[in-house]
């Protein structure tokens, strides 16, 4: 949701005329943030993330069971994730969500702990591998934001993530086929590339007979070693625009494997979803759009030109 408002005491220009000061005003528009995470300090091959780095990231548990699946936050009042997270999305009485989690077996001072409304799947869903993989859920109660706490920024359907594109995964999964992570359970992260449908295609089909359709993307290295995993799913695939901010190309879905040679993870495009998130969660943010609403910074300045012509006539 974009506020916009009339800044005069914030950011004041004076011109004096005989004794008159003449105070000048403009509009400005402020969105909440999304992508950008405030602390700056900043999976299988993957490295431990530094705490606060990804602070849409989200533990996905169930009692009894433990961490299930991992998701992001979107808005103060839901968290993206997979379908396939969520086998019977008419029960949602024993998931409970973690936001601003570091570590799974560690002391979390900054986390929130919050309980499922419900949860909202695409019509047609069967498995991963058919597609609709993507989940909206709708928290118990808001989420205030904190340093710790952040959503991400979502793609409109007109955003591209071309091959070679470098992103990273995030979650709490196993760290290699059957092994889970370990210790303190530090949230990891890894980086990989986007690779093209074709090529994925192509690399898939010799362990599988599985079509990569459009509404899905996939990443990661022709040589292995870097992957999602096991746990990973329903998690956050995320790619970084020209201004730095953190935007959500893919949900962490399926693969053959984890990080095995020519087995690239696959991931449903978010892009591909636009209207259904939107239909259900109208206040998540989108990248993208820049042809309906001027940018911030292009209202401030023209506003501020404006006001500054009224002046100078004022003056004459």
């Amino acid at each position: 949701m974009i506020k916009c408002c009339f800044i005069i005491e914030t950011v004041l220009f004076f011109f004096k005329k005989k004794n008159h000061l003449f105070p000048i005003g403009f509009w400005t528009c402020e969105a909440q943030v999304c992508g950008n995470p405030p602390l700056t300090n900043r999976i299988v091959g993957g490295t431990n993330a530094v705490e606060g780095a990804w602070p849409w990231q989200v533990d996905i548990q169930t009692i009894p069971g433990g961490h299930v699946c991992g998701g992001s936050i979107i808005s103060a009042n839901w968290v993206l994730s997979a379908a396939h997270c969520f086998p019977d999305p008419s029960s949602v009485s024993n998931y409970i969500l973690y936001l601003g989690r570091y570590q799974l077996n560690g002391v979390n001072q900054f986390e929130v702990v919050k309980r499922v409304a419900r949860v909202v799947i695409p019509p047609g869903y069967v498995n991963e591998q058919r597609g609709l993989d993507i989940a909206l859920v709708q928290l118990d109660s808001s989420v205030a934001w904190t340093d710790y706490i952040q959503p991400v920024c979502l793609p409109d359907a007109t955003t591209l993530f071309p091959s070679g594109m470098y992103c990273h995964v995030t979650g709490w999964g196993q760290v290699q086929e059957e092994v889970s992570l370990t210790g303190a359970g530090t949230l990891q992260q890894v980086q990989v590339p986007i690779i093209d449908m074709a090529t994925c295609q192509q690399m898939i089909q010799v362990a599988v007979n599985v079509e990569i359709l459009p509404s899905m993307i996939c990443a990661g290295y022709v040589q292995g070693g870097k992957d999602a995993c096991q746990g990973d799913s329903g998690g956050p695939l995320v790619c970084p625009i020209l201004n730095g901010t953190w935007v959500q190309a893919g949900v962490v879905s399926f693969g053959v494997g984890c990080a095995r040679p020519n087995h690239p993870g696959i991931y449903t495009l978010v892009s591909a979803y636009t209207d259904f998130i939107q239909s259900n969660v109208p206040d998540a943010q989108l990248v993208g759009r820049a042809s309906r609403s001027w940018p911030s910074g292009l209202a401030v300045l023209v506003n501020a030109v404006a006001s500054l012509l009224v002046v100078v006539m004022m003056l004459r």
